[in-house]
C-alpha cells in the first residue's frame, strides 16, 4: 500500500521527534531521590543536543503517588516533590527558547480519591460535584467489570452509602464523562496550561472515557487466555464491549481537539488494549478527533522480519492515506526495548534507524539513546502497584522506571541521595558521560539517526510505499526516492543494486557500505537509507 503526506506542508507534530521524560526518574537537584523540574531544566542543552524537538512530561501534578502519579489529586498545580507551578512555567519557556517543545501527560479518565472533585463528590452527593464520578445503588457491585490493576471495578465508599467505579487502583475513581461539568471542568485544565505554553497533552486511557450508560455486563472471553487467566485475573477474563471505545467519545474528543486547535497543540492518545492489537486506536484519529494516537503492536512484537513488516502494515493500514503514524519502541509502562529484543546494542541501533525512517512521529524514552536495560528488582523493591499484587507472575513496570544513567559514579550522576527506585548496576559503563563523545555508541546513532531524519524530506515527509519482506530477515520499503533496507537477521543479504556506490547514504547503522560486484551486502542488523542515483 502506498500512503501519501496528511498535507503539502507537515504539522509541526507530524515533523517532530518527541522525548519521554519520566520525571521521578530523570534528575534530581535536591538530593530527595526523585526527578524534579531543576533538573530537567539542567538538562535541556542535553535533550537539544540530542536532536529531539518535543519533550513529553510523565504526570507532574500533586498526587498521593499511589500509582506514582497516574492518580491526580489537582491538575492545576504541581507535586511539590517536583516543584511548582513557576518551575514548569520555567521549564517550557527555556525549552522553547533552545528549540523544544513541552507536552504534559493529561490524566483524564479518573482521579486521584483525594482530588477535592471526589472529597466534596463524597461529602455532598446533591452538590456541584455529585455526579463527577459514577456511583451507583445496591448491596453488590453494579456489574461484573475487572480493574486493570486486578479484583473488581468497583469500590463501595461508606460515607456516600454507594459503590464508584475504579477501572485503575481503587484509589482511582472514574470522571463520569457523561457529565456536562465534568468535560468543562477538564477542559478548563487543559486550557490552564495550554495559557502557559504547553504544547499539548498525552491522554492517558483516553478510550476509557466514555462507558456504556447501562453499565451493562461485559461478556466472557472464550480463548484459553480468557478462560484460564480470567480464573485469577477477571479483567483479562473479559471482552471489553461496555467500559471502553464507546462511540459518544468521538464528541468529547472533538471539544477538546477544538481547543487544541486553537493553541497550535497537539492530542496524543493511548489506548487500553489487553490483546495487544491496538488497530482500534485508529478510529480515533482525525480532523474533529485525535491528531495522533500510539499503537504499541510493534513494541510488542518478537525480534523479526515478518512480525516487524506485519505490525507496521497493521497501523499504516487502519490508519489509512491521510492519517500519521506513531512509533514506540519503549514507554514506562512496558519492559525496556534493549532487554526486550535480546539485550544486543546491534538490535536497539537497528530499532533506532526504523524509528527515524518510517513515516510518522518517532517517541524515544528516556534511557534508550544509551540502550538502558530493563531493572530488576528484588520483591521488597518493588514500589508499582500491579508488580506488588501479581508478583513473582508479574513484576510490574518498576524496571522500565530505573534512574537516567548520566555517569558512573554513586547515584549514577541521578541523585546525591537515596534513589527512589535503585539505580541499574551496569550504570558504570552505560552512561551518558561514557556515550556522548564515543561516534560508535548508540547514543551518537540516536544524535545522527534524528539529524538525518530532520534533514532529509524524504525521511521527514516522504511517501511511504508498501513494507515488503522479501528474503529472510529483510525489511524494504521506500520514503520518496530513498530505498530503507532493514537486516533483522544474524546473516548477511546481498541485494542486487546496480551502481549501489554511486548513490548517497542518508542513514547506514554501521557507517561504510559493504560493496559487492552486483549491489550491496546487508551485514547483521543493518539498516541502511541509500538515496537515488545523481541525475
Amino acid at each position: 500500500m502506498t500512503t501519501t503526506p496528511s498535507a503539502s506542508q507537515p504539522s509541526w507534530w507530524q515533523q517532530a521527534a518527541v522525548y519521554q521524560v519520566y520525571l521521578r526518574s530523570f534528575q534530581d537537584t535536591d538530593g530527595d531521590g526523585i526527578g524534579d523540574l531543576e533538573g530537567l531544566r539542567r538538562r535541556l542543552p542535553y535533550l537539544a543536543g540530542l536532536g529531539v524537538d518535543t519533550l513529553w512530561l510523565s504526570p507532574v501534578h500533586p498526587s498521593p503517588d499511589v500509582d506514582f502519579g497516574y492518580d491526580v489529586a489537582d491538575y492545576t498545580a504541581v507535586h511539590p516533590a517536583f516543584g511548582g507551578v513557576a518551575d514548569l512555567e520555567r521549564v517550557v519557556t527555556e525549552a522553547r527558547a533552545a528549540g523544544l517543545r513541552v507536552i504534559l501527560d493529561g490524566v483524564f479518565n479518573h482521579t486521584s480519591d483525594q482530588h477535592p472533585w471526589f472529597q466534596q463528590s463524597v461529602s455532598d452527593p446533591d452538590g456541584p460535584f455529585g455526579d463527577f464520578y459514577l456511583w451507583r445503588d445496591g448491596d453488590r457491585p453494579p456489574n461484573n467489570w475487572g480493574s486493570t490493576f486486578g479484583g473488581p471495578a468497583w469500590r463501595h465508599v461508606p460515607e456516600r452509602g454507594q459503590w464508584v467505579l475504579h477501572s485503575f487502583a481503587p484509589e482511582q475513581p472514574d470522571l463520569n464523562w457523561r457529565s456536562p461539568a465534568v468535560v468543562e471542568a477538564v477542559l478548563d485544565s487543559m486550557r490552564f496550561w495550554l495559557e502557559r505554553g504547553v504544547s499539548g497533552f498525552r491522554l492517558d486511557v483516553f478510550n476509557c472515557y466514555l462507558k456504556d450508560p447501562g453499565l451493562r455486563d461485559n461478556p466472557r472471553r472464550k480463548d484459553l487466555i480468557g478462560l484460564l487467566g480470567g480464573l485469577a485475573y477477571r479483567f483479562i477474563g473479559q471482552e471489553h464491549v461496555y467500559d471502553r471505545d464507546h462511540p459518544d467519545l468521538a464528541a468529547v474528543l472533538g471539544r477538546m481537539r477544538a481547543l487544541a486547535d486553537t493553541h497550535d497543540a497537539v492530542l496524543v492518545g493511548e489506548t487500553l488494549d489487553e490483546r495487544l492489537t491496538y488497530d482500534n486506536a485508529a478510529q480515533w484519529v482525525g480532523p474533529d478527533r485525535l491528531h495522533l494516537a500510539f499503537h504499541f503492536r510493534l513494541l510488542h512484537s518478537r525480534w523479526g522480519a515478518r512480525p516487524f513488516a506485519e505490525a507496521i502494515r497493521s497501523w499504516t493500514e487502519s490508519l489509512g492515506p491521510d492519517g500519521w503514524p506513531t512509533w514506540v519502541l519503549s514507554n514506562h509502562d512496558f519492559p525496556r526495548a534493549a532487554t526486550r529484543w535480546g539485550g544486543r546494542d546491534d538490535r536497539a541501533r537497528l530499532a533506532a534507524f526504523l524509528a527515524c525512517t518510517l513515516r510518522g512521529t518517532p517517541f524515544l524514552y528516556q534511557g534508550d539513546e544509551l540502550g538502558m536495560r530493563e531493572g530488576r528488582l528484588e520483591r521488597a523493591e518493588i514500589v508499582d502497584p500491579p508488580g506488588r499484587r501479581f508478583w513473582p507472575f508479574y513484576r510490574g513496570r518498576d524496571g522500565a522506571r530505573t534512574p537516567m544513567q548520566w555517569e558512573a559514579g554513586p547515584g549514577a550522576g541521578f541523585t546525591t541521595g537515596t534513589p527512589w527506585l535503585p539505580v541499574h548496576p551496569d550504570h558504570v559503563t552505560r552512561n551518558v558521560a561514557a556515550q556522548q563523545d564515543d561516534s560508535r555508541s548508540l547514543l551518537c546513532f540516536w544524535r545522527r539517526a534524528l539529524a538525518a531524519r530532520r534533514s532529509c524530506p524524504d525521511l521527514l515527509h516522504g511517501v511511504q510505499g508498501t513494507v515488503e519482506t522479501p528474503d529472510g530477515e529483510l525489511v524494504r520499503f521506500r520514503r520518496g526516492d530513498t530505498d530503507i533496507l532493514v537486516n533483522l537477521g544474524d546473516a548477511p543479504v546481498r541485494l542486487r543494486m546496480p551502481r549501489a556506490d554511486e548513490r548517497p547514504v542518508r542513514l547506514a547503522t554501521h557507517g561504510r557500505l559493504d560493496r559487492t560486484v552486483e549491489g550491496v551486502r546487508l551485514r547483521t542488523c543493518e539498516g541502511l537509507a541509500l538515496g537515488p542515483l545523481p541525475a
